[in-house]
């Protein structure tokens, strides 16, 4: 693969991941909140669409930043604290804050916010909010770090055995604690996985997509014939296909470049979506589910069919627009402190999501 390419797929696969994330939240906290007048089988179909991708969504972005992260995980321990685990946590700390002040003016909006001290207190510690995958990576990073002399066989293990345990609700997983114990699997997947993972996006094949896709179809169906979430293991395992799945067909849309670029560009950017998307929909839903729910029929309908799509672009969108006036400070360590010291080749980034 030529040099430039070699990371291109999982810049696209982040750009789909994060455009994914978007679209579930527009379809479940806005589009079906909406007082729909009339019948038919669409609204259905956007949720059982979004249900579909669940496997997919997080446990790729995850998986590819353990991809990312293979290098930063061998830095000394003061390196990965300051440039890992203190960038990520004190991100999320910032947005937590500017969550909860903006979503103290949609009470009503279909997401976990702070409403006192304790519950706030409760986030930054224990049951993180819809800012999660940031908290996750902080403490990923620490797992990762500690463990990198223990076998991979053996953390691998574990981290799927806490998965398991996790998506059958053998734990108790208030808030989204759960998606925290879930995925530290795929993250660490990445990084014992990096050789493969490359292997499998260069030689990505239509025959292959086809081979990956059978499977985690009858997975999917299992899952929704049985209500079979919580059988212990499925879970991780159908996230798992998914994820190769995924990775797979991200090397195939590398081969088309005007479609390629666009989705890595967006990939090169997913902090400032996956920070800002939740309060600006908030503040879009607030506009729009009045006017929407006592729209005409006929406006119903056309809302009905492209507004997920129409929303979801132009919230990633403003996101991205908004990043360009917003202060440095809110996306990284402030005074360099996030920067490595190291020299790094320019080709080369351990993030999972870019700052400025």
């Amino acid at each position: 693969m030529p040099e430039r390419n070699r990371v291109a797929w999982a810049d696209v696969a982040k750009g789909v991941c994060i455009l994914l994330v978007v679209l579930w939240h527009v379809l479940m906290k806005h589009y079906l909140q909406i007082d729909w007048h009339i019948g038919g089988q669409i609204k259905g179909a956007w949720g059982t669409f979004g249900e579909q991708l669940l496997p997919l969504r997080m446990p790729l972005f995850f998986a590819v930043s353990g991809f990312f992260a293979v290098r930063a995980v061998q830095r000394t321990w003061p390196e990965v604290l300051r440039t890992k685990v203190a960038k990520f946590y004190y991100i999320y700390v910032v947005w937590l804050v500017i969550h909860t002040v903006i979503l103290a003016f949609v009470p009503d909006f279909g997401t976990e916010s702070a409403d006192g001290p304790l519950k706030f207190v409760a986030q930054l510690f224990i049951t993180p909010s819809n800012l999660w995958y940031l908290y996750a990576l902080a403490l990923y990073f620490i797992v990762a770090r500690a463990t990198r002399r223990v076998p991979p066989w053996v953390v691998l293990g574990l981290a799927f055995l806490l998965s398991a345990t996790a998506s059958a609700g053998l734990v108790a997983v208030p808030g989204d604690r759960a998606g925290v114990y879930q995925n530290l699997v795929f993250f660490l997947a990445g990084i014992y996985g990096k050789t493969l993972i490359e292997k499998l996006a260069a030689d990505a094949s239509w025959l292959r997509l086809i081979a990956i896709a059978a499977p985690y179809g009858v997975l999917l169906g299992v899952v929704a014939l049985f209500d079979a979430k919580t059988w212990f293991g499925l879970w991780p395992l159908v996230s798992g296909v998914a994820i190769l799945l995924g990775v797979t067909a991200a090397g195939l849309v590398t081969r088309w470049e005007r479609l390629s670029n666009g989705l890595a560009s967006i990939g090169r950017r997913t902090l400032p979506i996956y920070v800002i998307h939740m309060p600006l929909l908030a503040l879009i839903h607030e506009a729009l589910l009045k006017p929407l729910s006592s729209a005409s029929p006929t406006i119903q309908l056309v809302t009905q069919i492209v507004e997920p799509i129409v929303l979801t672009a132009l919230v990633a969108w403003l996101c991205l627009v908004l990043y360009k006036y917003l202060p440095k400070a809110l996306f990284e360590l402030p005074f360099g402190l996030g920067v490595s010291r190291r020299p790094a080749p320019a080709h080369r980034r351990t993030a999972p999501v870019t700052s400025r």
